[in-house]
């Protein structure tokens, strides 16, 4: 803002004299609050499963699920220190449960997905129904809801937790609880959702086998059922030339996202394919679940690996390049951003 030394020196002294009021001019931060388009303070960050699964095992050694409540290393972006956060908006953590380990059972107002990357056999119990979790696998704790995990097999599990933390402190809307005993009783064998609300059906309405809540039936969306479902539209349907193949996991009840505040879905790049430059304004955090390729961001390039985890922020261009098929599985604050209608996309 462009004043004369006097105008300005007069300002400054009103400011000085409203401060002690809690009183601030807008016209000197304007610019900053209402800004032309999307500028986030994270930035582009790549992590190394390999790296910080290293970390996690030695962290493995030093305390336990039970102590730790939960042993999960935040994935904090370099742009965001301090605030726990991957995204302004989202949390991404690698968490380790160990053989003949359970993480205690609570629960909490966030919402949270677990992305398996590791293991096979461990469970994450929701109100006290275990869903067997398997590499690749989905995973939904609402909120709300009582959740434990546990391992009784031989090997160590991690997955990737994702969560609406910053979106819930920016609300000042958190609440959470723990259950007096360490897991929750069961109450249905492992799979029953599944088998109920999983086939695009689901039980009459007001019926004793319609169990779960009705605004969020599913929780589990295993790698066996969505992988080959890419696959198959991969073979019928015309690549996107944006995207690649993709298809978002979906809420049951309203065909919506799996959960108010995030959304997720998965990519198909084929071998070769270079998808064109997009920008939207959901950061969006990604696993590389196959093959090998790159991201190129605003003129960066990031090497992608399997099981590597790469954060995108808001209204950055993205184009994503394969050396062989690449598989992605991605989650955003997007389904929270589209109630809001602050959504946007441009495709160039």
């Amino acid at each position: 803002m462009a004043l004369a030394n006097d105008q300005r020196s007069q300002l400054e002294s009103l400011y000085a004299q409203m401060a002690p009021d809690h009183l601030t001019p807008l016209w000197e931060s304007l610019a900053q609050l209402v800004r032309p388009q999307p500028k986030s303070p994270a930035h582009v960050h790549r992590w190394s499963y390999d790296s910080a699964r290293a970390y996690l095992m030695r962290a493995g050694d030093l305390i336990s699920a039970e102590q730790a409540e939960r042993r999960v290393l935040i994935l904090e972006n370099p742009g965001l220190e301090g605030q726990s956060a991957i995204t302004p908006s989202l949390y991404a953590g690698l968490q380790l449960i160990l053989p003949g380990e359970v993480a205690p059972s609570h629960r909490h107002s966030q919402c949270a997905l677990r992305f398996v990357l590791e293991g096979d056999g461990a469970f994450t119990a929701l109100d006290g129904e275990k869903a067997i979790m398997r590499p690749f696998d989905l995973v939904l704790t609402p909120g709300g809801q009582w959740h434990d995990h546990g391992n009784p097999t031989d090997q160590p599990m991690i997955w990737l937790d994702g969560l609406d933390i910053p979106t819930v402190r920016h609300f000042d809307a958190s609440f959470a609880e723990h259950l007096d005993e360490k897991a929750h009783k069961e109450t249905v064998p492992p799979g029953d959702t599944l088998a109920r609300y999983g086939h695009n059906m689901r039980p009459m309405k007001g019926s004793l086998a319609d169990r779960r809540p009705a605004h969020q039936p599913l929780f589990h969306y295993p790698y066996a059922q969505w992988r080959p479902a890419l696959d198959a539209m991969a073979a019928s349907a015309q690549i996107d030339p944006h995207l690649g193949h993709a298809l978002e996991f979906l809420n049951p009840a309203d065909g919506g996202s799996v959960m108010p505040t995030i959304s997720a879905h998965v990519r198909l790049i084929p071998a070769g394919f270079e998808t064109r430059p997009r920008r939207s304004t959901d950061g969006t955090i990604f696993v590389v679940v196959e093959g090998r390729g790159a991201a190129l961001v605003e003129g960066q390039e990031i090497a992608l690996q399997p099981r590597d985890i790469f954060v995108i922020p808001s209204w950055h261009e993205l184009r994503l390049k394969a050396d062989s098929d690449l598989v992605l599985f991605g989650y955003s604050d997007k389904a929270a951003q589209e109630k809001l209608y602050l959504y946007k996309e441009l495709n160039a």
